[in-house]
């Protein structure tokens, strides 16, 4: 990580091929998001990093992402679990020069590449987050999956009123593990999701179960085969998870629907590809299947 002091902000240096306005305009496709606000081309999230809360204002000048902190400049421990925070969430770590070279050479992805140039995989840094989110996405569309979300977390979440705004933070997992079935059934959660979403939570809040102890295991694929342990994780939700939560750029979430859309919208075709030939159309992004989804979901946004 690339970043220093400056007064009472920060400024981080991302890596080559990285747009801000593209991230942004990815974070900003539902007006139902509560977990992050974009307003005059700023970006404000709260995160929690050991026990601290910390409303970050983060905005973008040439090379530098500038971060503000509007509740209080945080201490020397937390000012580096925030950059660690922003670093994780838009990929940075990862060198994007590869998959442009294999992509220039694909007739689905070039034009992509071309049209969102810097777009990085925007992660999930909690592995609760992203496991709850991939699981309340399960079989419904991208709409009713943001409005339950929102219900959730405004039901559960913590919430700070700063400047006239409400920021929330995801819940915890100690307060999810509390819940009952019908706490979430009351939201709209079908039984079986609601059973999914608390029994997690009751295993991260035992200890059984956290995003350290997977990074532990030596293979992503032994992370993969941890994840479908999980009761509610099936393959589907275990890439999506890979790819959002552990940046495994080989992640292929093969069944997604979106994916399947954009395939059909891009080669304009009369039916969605089958799973055959989505598999045959993607022998060339070997390594770098998570982006070439990533990319192929920007393009149902135009």
């Amino acid at each position: 990580m690339n970043w220093i002091i400056k007064g009472s902000s920060i400024e981080i240096y991302p890596p080559p091929n990285f747009n801000f306005q593209e991230c942004l305009f990815f974070l900003g496709r539902s007006d139902k998001e509560v977990t992050h606000r974009i307003k005059d081309d700023h970006l404000y999230k709260l995160i929690k990093v050991d026990e601290e809360v910390i409303l970050l204002n983060i905005s973008y000048f040439p090379h530098v992402i500038k971060v503000e902190f509007p509740m209080g400049t945080p201490s020397n421990c937390s000012l580096k679990g925030a950059v660690s925070y922003i670093w994780e969430w838009f990929d940075l770590d990862k060198p994007l020069e590869e998959f442009y070279k294999m992509a220039r050479t694909d007739k689905i992805l070039q034009p992509l590449i071309d049209r969102y140039n810097g777009l990085r995989i925007i992660g999930i840094p909690e592995l609760f987050e992203a496991l709850t989110w991939a699981i309340i996405g399960q079989q419904i569309n991208l709409t009713f999956a943001y409005t339950l979300k929102k219900r959730f977390v405004e039901h559960f979440g913590e919430s700070y009123e700063i400047n006239g705004y409400t920021y929330w933070l995801f819940p915890d997992v100690s307060t999810v593990a509390l819940l009952q079935v019908e706490d979430l059934r009351a939201l709209q959660f079908t039984a079986r999701k609601a059973d999914y979403i608390i029994g997690i939570a009751k295993l991260m809040a035992a200890g059984q179960l956290s995003k350290e102890r997977l990074l532990q295991t030596e293979h992503s694929h032994e992370i993969y085969e941890r994840l479908l342990d999980i009761r509610g994780v099936g393959a589907w939700t275990a890439d999506y998870v890979m790819m959002k939560c552990f940046h495994h750029s080989s992640a292929f979430p093969l069944a997604d629907v979106g994916l399947h859309q954009a395939l059909k919208k891009q080669l304009a075709l009369e039916r969605k590809p089958t799973i055959e030939e989505i598999e045959e159309m993607a022998m060339n992004w070997k390594g770098w299947q998570a982006y070439a989804t990533f990319y192929l979901w920007r393009s149902l946004y135009e």
